[in-house]
């Protein structure tokens, strides 16, 4: 039997919907009716091109393949921007299967299918249960935003000790800030201007500090770990200086340009600069369990899960109208 389902999909003439479909349930895939959607600022990124848009998606298991264990019909569930992974490398052995040299990711696989639509069919073993006190509304933008975050406080260890300064206050940045208050750190916020201060603070910043213009950073003390949440990558001499050594730097903008630092503080301080992307399974559930258990929520504005909407969506965060992270909701 076969499933038939529609999505909300990238063009070079723009966000078109579509219909797509897959053959029956196999082996552990499950069928999974989508409520809601994050908006992340990847799908921009794919808008013109031929794909199905959307990576942050919850919703309600509705079928479920023949050798799927712990699923069952009705279960609410969510998925993030990995898909699929070889299960046998060094990498998936050892818990980092986003590295895996054959992972399944968003933008590179699975393009018939995505968050913007009405269902989608993945592997169980890429599926997260949402906490019973936690909302698939809310849960749609941790699947990637929680989860990337989450994983760069995790990657960097993190301790409650850390001064954790974070760059920027959006969609990355506003769950960063949650995260590392709810760890324990001093959490120290760097943004454009202060139009943002007031709420930084009500989510758990200790310090803020507006960086337009600046030459120069004068805060209390060093910090320990840098995550860095804007758009384009800022300018890394005003922030190497603020620097404690041994620090970590961990830049989680999305920028196509190479990364330039000054070179001398990163040798003299003993710097380490930390890649990192979305976090693995296990890694996941542990942010979902802290995000539940702490009752971390994204700062959120809706928007229904039709052709209109998926458009207005994309629209409001090219714009940089977004606070914070756009999530669509099915009619």
């Amino acid at each position: 039997m076969t499933i038939k389902f529609t999505v909300y999909k990238g063009s070079k003439d723009g966000i078109k919907q579509a219909e797509t479909e897959r053959e029956d349930l196999k082996r552990d895939d499950v069928l999974v009716r989508i409520t809601h959607s994050g908006v992340c600022g990847t799908d921009i990124h794919y808008k013109s091109a031929e794909m199905a848009l959307g990576h942050e998606g919850t919703g309600v298991v509705e079928a479920t393949g023949p050798d799927v264990k712990t699923m069952r019909k009705g279960d609410r569930v969510g998925w993030g921007y990995e898909h699929d992974c070889c299960g046998f490398c060094k990498q998936c052995l050892t818990g980092w299967e986003t590295l895996c040299s054959e992972r399944k990711m968003y933008g590179l696989n699975n393009l018939d299918q995505g968050s913007f639509g009405t269902h989608a069919v993945w592997r169980e073993a890429f599926l997260f249960k949402i906490p019973d006190n936690m909302s698939n509304e809310d849960a749609g933008p941790l699947m990637c935003g929680g989860s990337t975050v989450f994983n760069a406080l995790h990657v960097a260890e993190v301790r409650p000790t850390s001064r954790v300064g974070i760059v920027g206050v959006g969609g990355l940045g506003h769950l960063a800030i949650q995260f590392a208050a709810k760890m324990g750190c001093q959490v120290v916020v760097f943004s454009g201007t202060d139009s943002k201060k007031e709420e930084a603070m009500k989510l758990g910043a200790g310090e803020f500090y507006a960086t337009k213009g600046a030459k120069e950073l004068k805060i209390k003390a060093p910090i320990d770990n840098l995550i860095v949440t804007t758009s384009s990558q800022p300018d890394w001499s005003i922030y190497l200086s603020i620097m404690a050594p041994s620090g970590v730097i961990s830049p989680l903008s999305v920028d196509s340009n190479d990364l330039k630092i000054p070179y001398m503080p990163l040798l003299a301080n003993g710097l380490r600069i930390q890649g990192g992307i979305v976090g693995s399974r296990q890694v996941h559930k542990d942010m979902l369990e802290f995000a539940s258990y702490h009752n971390i929520k994204p700062v959120k504005m809706n928007f229904p899960l039709t052709l209109d909407g998926v458009k207005q969506s994309l629209t409001t965060l090219e714009e940089g109208k977004m606070r914070y992270r756009g999530v669509l909701v099915a009619p």
